[in-house]
């Protein structure tokens, strides 16, 4: 808590070599996945700058972003993580760096900076997080407000394979998909101007209507991989048969619950068999629905043992202490070191939470602070991620409503 806080930065120009570099490298995973694209009413969008927004599943995405959007010079908003010991090359990169989740005092103004005094595009995926079940993550609450403030075309860049050849839960396990993406003129300056930002929002919102397993069962998309349910307990962690939590197990072909033994099979176009729920998005909105019951009833608690890391500079992330982490309809509390650390988050103050599956190759991590410190808290309980997820997005939204 003692070290010294960075002075901030406004993003610079990137380096057209750096962003030459990283489209070539970008390349060996495009041709694995014979990755095609095509491009709609983007005569409308002009010569730019514009504010270019992607969907997130995977880091092909920003593989695929490099691609079409090359050479046209942009920059993209990144976790502050990202950033951790190598800061020179992300800005470089033209990367703008910002907390998930967490209220950053600088960034509009330094995507407004990127726009209009540098002269670039800015690419920016408004879900901040990969998709669990692959389908839309919460996008920030009138987000088109940033619409009318930059006053510039929106390009909407959709990717589709990204989530199907590497879903988060499945450890980093790529199967053999193709990829494929679209970019059009999603608005112009003239719909920007003219439109209501519920308007906006509502075209935004469609934008990002996604199920990739439906669109992989519709498309006949087979992923053979016998690895393809491994870890799938951590979407999935409540049993759709008996309700039991953290009894699940995904592991090859199957996820099994051993609270009551039934097994249940992914198939390769990613249809269960074997429950009441085939569709994987579809169980994962069922355990949504029992979350809301217990913050209505005032039963929903998770309280876990966590190993705790801080990042306060973007020199490292700092392993400081054990502790334990409560969630609740109050919000967050974190305690840890006997006392000297305590931090605590109210249920009305983010939309959703930074949550991740095998973070950085170093476990499941859910991740609250405020600008300047952020804790990443690694919880011993299985398969508490998601659940924290949901249920943050789904207090967020009742304290909302009561205002």
């Amino acid at each position: 808590m003692l070290l010294k806080r960075p002075a901030h930065r406004r993003p610079g120009k990137p380096s057209f070599l750096m962003q030459t570099i990283a489209r070539i490298a970008a390349a060996i995973d495009l041709i694995k996945t014979k990755f095609v694209f095509e491009k709609i009413n983007m005569d409308n969008a002009g010569q730019g700058p514009w504010l270019v927004l992607m969907n997130h599943s995977s880091f092909l995405d920003f593989e695929i972003a490099w691609k079409i959007l090359w050479p046209h010079p942009f920059n993209i908003v990144t976790t502050s993580d990202g950033f951790v010991g190598k800061e020179w090359f992300m800005r470089s990169m033209g990367c703008i760096p910002t907390c998930k989740f967490i209220s950053d005092p600088h960034l509009i103004h330094d995507i407004e900076h990127a726009i209009k005094n540098k002269h670039c595009s800015v690419l920016m995926y408004p879900e901040a997080s990969y998709s669990f079940d692959g389908t839309t993550t919460s996008l920030p609450p009138r987000f088109s407000r940033l619409l009318k403030k930059l006053d510039v075309p929106v390009v909407m860049i959709t990717a589709y394979g990204s989530f199907t050849r590497d879903p988060l839960y499945n450890n980093l396990q790529n199967r053999k998909v193709k990829a494929s993406a679209k970019v059009e003129c999603l608005l112009t300056q003239n719909d920007i101007r003219q439109k209501s930002i519920e308007q906006l929002d509502d075209i935004v919102n469609k934008a990002f209507n996604m199920d990739y397993f439906r669109w992989q069962a519709d498309n006949k998309i087979a992923t053979p991989e016998l690895f393809r349910a491994d870890r799938l307990d951590r979407v999935l962690f409540r049993c759709s048969e008996c309700g039991v939590e953290g009894q699940m197990v995904g592991q090859g072909t199957e996820i099994v619950c051993n609270a009551c033994g039934r097994h249940f099979f992914m198939d390769e176009y990613g249809s269960l068999h074997g429950g009441t729920f085939t569709h994987i998005p579809d169980w994962y909105r069922w355990e949504r629905e029992q979350i809301r019951k217990e913050i209505a009833n005032g039963s929903y608690y998770v309280e876990t043992r966590v190993r705790i890391a801080m990042m306060v500079n973007m020199e490292a992330i700092y392993f400081v202490c054990n502790g334990t982490l409560r969630h609740n309809s109050s919000g967050f509390e974190l305690s840890g070191d006997d006392g000297m650390l305590h931090f605590s988050q109210g249920p009305n103050r983010y939309y959703s939470v930074y949550s991740d599956f095998n973070w950085y190759e170093i476990g499941d991590v859910i991740c609250i602070g405020e600008y300047g410190t952020l804790y990443y808290c690694f919880p011993e309980t299985p398969d508490l991620v998601a659940k924290v997820r949901i249920a943050v997005e789904e207090l967020y939204r009742l304290h909302n409503r009561k205002i």
